[in-house]
């Protein structure tokens, strides 16, 4: 029987990469639903070489977000792909949860933001969450393959972005077009952007922590540009394990979709003869966005969604060439520095906060700060 699929941000990078798994591996799969946020002409792409999938368009038109988390409910998918960006991505996440159905999670702001709601929701509905990202897929497949009883510590691996030779005065003449241009990775200008900063990196720090339920302290990020080596974990007695493979998101993405059984299909395989790998430490000073995560986790929730709420609203004024790529992550300390403590953290005080930090934030924008 053919496993049935829902692919949430289907026009979006990791969209792209999960229809082409799925093309791929057409007598294993049925797409039933396909989601976009306002490429109606991207949709209605694939939506013709998948005629048997519901469309749904959740940024614009007659169906909107209810629209979204109304069809995930209905289409009886047995796993969903979540690919949306930002924070648009949580309560899609919550609804396929709340159906039953695994989530392949590329959209790392769902646990950000709500890990404890998060989880309770999969516990309660008996649904698996396996995570799509490279470095955490390849914590999770390192994990299941070595046990974590001797886990010291996971070493989170990062491009360094375009920017990581950089010098502070470089730093400060960064144009929009620079920081679009990432040097091994395709994806989206938010999350390039983010690279650019480290703050994808410091995202993913703490989606870390909450999916494998580890302080901070024992989360090391390692610069890596090749972006070979997709992550390692170091074994108390000193042992590191790691997995490589060649930077192609359809490979953790099709690991989730086929799990428990494993990928089968072959994206192309390192060639060790022309093989250099380089690491070294990543440059808190340069790139503060790092360090402000790290912040953000220890402080608690709902600091990580702060940092989160902030770091967009950020991203899109530097798109918009409204500030300097230097003002991402001051806008981002300004706002941590809020008294964000909250009794109850349920889905209503959770967007609240949301909505807060990017108000907070976009005053500091309008202040120049």
């Amino acid at each position: 029987m053919k496993k049935r699929v829902a692919v949430l941000g289907a026009t979006g990078s990791i969209g792209k990469s999960t229809l082409d798994v799925l093309r791929q591996g057409q007598d294993d799969f049925e797409v039933v639903l396909l989601s976009g946020h306002t490429n109606s002409e991207g949709l209605l792409r694939v939506g013709a070489e998948f005629p048997q999938a519901r469309l749904v368009l959740s940024g614009c038109g007659p169906e909107g977000p209810q629209g979204l988390s109304l069809a995930i409910a209905e289409c009886g998918a047995d796993i969903a792909v979540n690919g949306i960006a930002g924070a648009a991505g949580l309560e899609p996440s919550l609804a396929v949860l709340n159906a039953g159905m695994d989530l392949a999670l590329a959209n790392k702001e769902t646990l950000v933001m709500a890990a404890p709601l998060v989880f309770a929701l999969a516990k309660e509905h008996h649904a698996r969450i396996l995570p799509v990202d490279s470095e955490h897929a390849a914590i999770f497949n390192l994990l299941e393959a070595h046990g974590r009883e001797q886990l010291g510590e996971i070493l989170l691996t990062a491009s360094g972005g375009p920017f990581r030779s950089f010098s502070p005065e470089q730093l400060a003449k960064v144009t929009v077009a620079q920081a679009l241009a990432h040097p091994t990775w395709s994806m989206g200008a938010k999350i390039t952007i983010d690279s650019a900063t480290m703050a994808n990196k410091g995202l993913e720090v703490i989606e870390a922590a909450r999916l494998f339920d580890l302080p901070g302290e024992c989360i090391r990020v390692v610069v890596h540009p090749q972006s070979i080596v997709h992550s390692m974990i170091r074994f108390r007695d000193g042992t590191v394990y790691a997995q490589l493979s060649r930077p192609d998101m359809r490979l953790p993405i099709q690991e989730a979709l086929y799990y428990p059984a494993g990928g089968r299909m072959s994206f192309g395989t390192l060639d060790f003869n022309a093989l250099t790998l380089h690491f070294e430490q990543p440059k808190v000073e340069q790139f503060p966005m790092l360090a402000l995560a790290y912040q953000a986790l220890g402080a608690g929730d709902p600091y990580p969604a702060v940092f989160n709420a902030a770091n967009e609203i950020a991203v899109s004024a530097f798109l918009a060439e409204r500030i300097g790529f230097l003002a991402i992550p001051r806008i981002v300390e300004k706002a941590l520095q809020g008294d964000w403590k909250t009794p109850v953290l349920d889905l209503a005080a959770i967007l609240e906060i949301d909505r807060h930090a990017r108000k907070v934030a976009e005053i500091y924008i309008e202040r120049g700060i």
